[in-house]
């Protein structure tokens, strides 16, 4: 059974708008696009919609869960350990609820708070969650850096970080079109904003960023995601962020 993208948007409880960045940038295409022109979504995309999300909740950006995605290749697994994770973090919240109701009734009945109880709960350095974090880490390298980075980010402030991206791409794209070099001072000075939005999420030395700038190639997929502001973006992409690289960070 295929849904609309208005149906799905209701269902998951997100916007259209953001349905559609998920699509451009390739995280999440359509199963198909109807004549009508609407995104039409199957079983598939759904599961990988719910995947999408929980990540997101888990406090991942977009690079970081494409990323993640891109490596599940046993999704099954891969949701039990974040079924797993779900589970422990609910845990320690009904610890850490339990200890705030006991803080509340010992003060109001006058009581001083034993000094050892006034912090149960708010350790997350347990066992399970050190395993947890270990095997994750092992299966997405990075993944939790990025994660502790963006983690408490807005909604204003995740579409103010995808506004950069954009807002870079596109002068990028203008200056390939213009024919200006990929090593020009003018390039250099717009990849610079593509740097600073990639610092949103990690930041990377010389050698990491010109390595992105390879994978953007490298990768089918990331070379259609970006190609779709310009044919041919990918490629100039990757020779400007090796200028860029040689320039400002070696």
């Amino acid at each position: 059974m295929a849904y609309s993208i208005v149906q799905v948007a209701r269902m998951a409880k997100v916007t259209s708008r953001t349905l559609r960045h998920y699509d451009e940038i390739g995280l999440l295409p359509p199963a198909y696009v109807g004549s009508n022109g609407y995104r039409y979504y199957e079983h598939d995309q759904l599961l990988r919609l719910q995947r999408i999300l929980l990540l997101r909740e888990l406090g991942l950006g977009l690079d970081a869960i494409g990323d993640v995605l891109r490596k599940e290749t046993d999704p099954i697994s891969a949701l039990e350990l974040h079924h797993e994770w779900l589970l422990a973090e609910r845990d320690r919240f009904d610890r850490l609820a339990r200890t705030v109701r006991n803080t509340i009734e010992q003060l109001r009945r006058g009581n001083t708070v034993n000094a050892d109880e006034l912090y149960t709960g708010f350790a997350r350095d347990s066992e399970q969650a050190q395993r947890l974090a270990e095997e994750a880490e092992q299966r997405w390298p990075g993944a939790l850096a990025t994660h502790q980075r963006v983690k408490g980010w807005s909604e204003e402030k995740w579409e103010a970080v995808q506004r950069a991206e954009a807002e870079a791409s596109r002068a990028i794209a203008d200056l390939m079109r213009a024919g200006v070099p990929a090593d020009d001072a003018r390039t250099i000075e717009a990849t610079d904003a593509h740097y600073r939005w990639v610092c949103h999420f990690w930041t990377p030395n010389a050698e990491a960023y010109t390595g992105l700038g390879q994978l953007y190639v490298d990768d089918e997929r990331f070379t259609a995601t970006i190609d779709r502001e310009a044919p041919g973006l990918a490629a100039y992409l990757r020779d400007a962020m090796a200028a860029y690289a040689r320039q400002r960070l070696e």
